[in-house]
Order: structure tokens, then sequence, then C-alpha cells
């Protein structure tokens, strides 16, 4: 029996708690951290009272902690992720790695000096229904070569604290990371492109949106993607791939058709959370799964990494107007599968 420390418990610590006590096989959470106590507290009576820190490292520490889960903000995962590793044992950090490709890249040199994986990155849509069927569908040959993504990430709105940025670090991130693992093992990004179209008058003074991103891999593979957080329908994610002998599209979650008062209706989903909350169940399975064969899945720490320089070479597209690279250096040896 795997047991696991959290770090971070806000909305996700908690669900991921939850999860991991009641759902997942083969582990059991022995202990949650939090610096403000009583969310610590709180987390710990979800899940039937288990101790309860206020400092990572000291949880980190616990001999009784084989492996550790960190969903803090962003920009507090690098110390308990460094913290981990030394520790040498396991961690599942939430994405992104951190929110800096320098310190992505000291997690990534540490866990390369450690000798180990040890950490995996919480992308969930490698883990999705629909994304993986969509991936095997390229893998099989059958439709050729792809050749483009046209691809959506909508929201119904998004409150005052979201920024332009935000559009690509908290948004895109998502297909920034999932896209090339979708299309075809060893692919990469080149160039990133971000273009501003007429703006909605749905967003709040100081937020450009919808923003258009457009990302080419090394192997020639253009994405077009649209990030609209404010088009007040739904939660709304699309993804066609065009290729040499035909056209594959993502499977949305089905809900009833319905005909009343003259209108035939279909629902779209509401929020993230319903969209993919079956994909964060098959995710941690694995997670837990890989750490008991000394193995890990998902993204790596090194594709965390990748995906944060892609991160920032989109946010300098968006201040210079530009085309601008994506330089990664290559793969190291370590992380090549």
């Amino acid at each position: 029996m795997l047991k696991v420390g959290i770090v971070g418990c806000g909305m996700i610590g908690k669900e991921h708690a939850k999860r991991l006590q009641y759902k997942i096989q083969g582990v059991e959470v022995v202990a949650v951290c939090d610096v403000f106590e009583a969310g610590a507290k709180a987390a710990s009576d979800l899940i039937g009272g288990v101790k309860i820190y206020t400092d990572a490292d000291q949880l980190i520490a616990d001999p009784d902690v084989d492996a550790v889960v960190v969903t803090t903000p962003g920009n507090f995962h690098k110390n308990p992720i460094l913290s981990a590793i030394k520790a040498g044992k396991p961690v599942f950090t939430e994405k992104p790695l951190t929110t800096t490709a320098a310190d992505c890249k000291e997690i990534v040199d540490a866990e390369m000096a450690s000798g180990k994986h040890l950490v995996q990155v919480g992308f969930m849509r490698r883990y999705d229904r629909g994304y993986n069927q969509v991936r095997d569908l390229i893998k099989s040959g059958e439709f050729g070569k792809p050749m483009i993504l046209k691809c959506t990430h909508r929201a119904e709105g998004v409150d005052a604290s979201y920024t332009t940025e935000m559009a690509v670090t908290d948004t895109a991130i998502h297909e920034i990371d999932v896209l090339p693992w979708l299309i075809g093992e060893g692919e990469e990004w080149d160039e990133v492109q971000c273009l501003f179209p007429r703006q909605t008058k749905n967003a709040h003074e100081g937020l450009a949106d919808p923003q258009v991103m457009i990302m080419k891999t090394k192997s020639g593979v253009v994405c077009i993607l649209e990030v609209n957080v404010n088009c007040g329908f739904g939660y709304d994610i699309n993804c066609e791939v065009v290729c040499e002998d035909g056209v594959i599209n993502l499977p949305c979650p089905s809900f009833p058709v319905t005909r009343k008062n003259f209108e035939v209706a279909t629902a779209i989903e509401k929020n993230w959370i319903l969209r993919f909350i079956d994909s964060y169940d098959v995710e941690l399975q694995d997670w837990v799964d890989n750490v008991a064969k000394g193995t890990t899945g998902g993204s790596s720490a090194w594709e965390g990494y990748v995906a944060a320089l892609t991160a920032d070479a989109l946010v300098a597209a968006q201040k210079s107007g530009k085309i601008e690279k994506v330089v990664t250096g290559g793969t190291p040896d370590f992380y090549k599968k």
C-alpha cells in the first residue's frame, strides 16, 4: 500500500485527497499539509483524520510518507518538488510543473542528478478517453499523417484576476502539452505566434479576449487554437485533426438531444471539472500503479519544462506581435523513452 502525503489543501487538493483515499486502488493518504492550518484540518477531516502539517518539508521527511502529491498554486510547486526529489520520493504535481521555465529547469536538473524518474506532471488530458481515441486513430496510419489541428478552448467567463498572459499560462498550457503527444511520438513545437482579433465586449478591462494562437511543430504540423474565455455559453473544448487521407474530430461528452418548444437542443458542459473529472481518476490510478513499479507515466518533468518554454515563447509573441521560436536544446537521454 502506497502511503501518500498531500501538499496544498485548496479545492483541487481536497478533491485529490478524497479521490486517492476512496477511489484509487493501492494507496492511502496518511498526511496533508497547508500553510493555513485550518485548510489542512478541513482536508484531514474529509478523509477520516490524518496527520496535519503546515510545513511541506516536514511532511516530505515523515518516514510514513512514501510519495508526495503537490496541489499548491503553481508558483509554489518548485520547493516541495525539489524536496521530494532530494528525499528520493516519487512526486505527482498538478500542472504546471512551475510557472517559469527557469524553475522547471532546476527541477529537471535535480531529477537527472538523482538518477531516478520521480516526477509526473498532472496534465490530465493525456488520460481523457476522447483524446486517447483520437491518438489511436492517428497511430493506426489509416488517415495518413496529420497536417493541421483546429482547436478551441472556450470558457463561459473569467473573473477580474484573469490576465492576458493567463490565456497562455493557465489555459492554452493544456493544448501546449497534449497536442504534440496527440499527433505523434517525438513531435516538438518549433515556433509560435499570437493574434488578437476583434475583442469581445464581455472581457473585463485590460484583458485581451479572444486570442488566436498559431503553433507549428518541427515536422510542419500547424495548430490553430482559439482561446475564448468569455464565450458566455459554456465550456467548449474541440479539436479537429486534418490528415492526408481524412479528418478526425475529438468526441465530446454526450448529452441527451431534447425537442421542446419548437427547438432541438443539446447541453454543453458548464466547466472543466465536469468535462475532465473521469480523467483525474485514470491519471492518479496510473501514477500509483507506476510508482509501485518504480516508474513514472503521463507528462515527465522534461515535458513540463518544454511546456513552460513554449508558454514563454507564446507570451513573448503576445507582446511582440511576431513569430517566436521555441528552443529546447534537445531532449536529454535521461528522458528519452
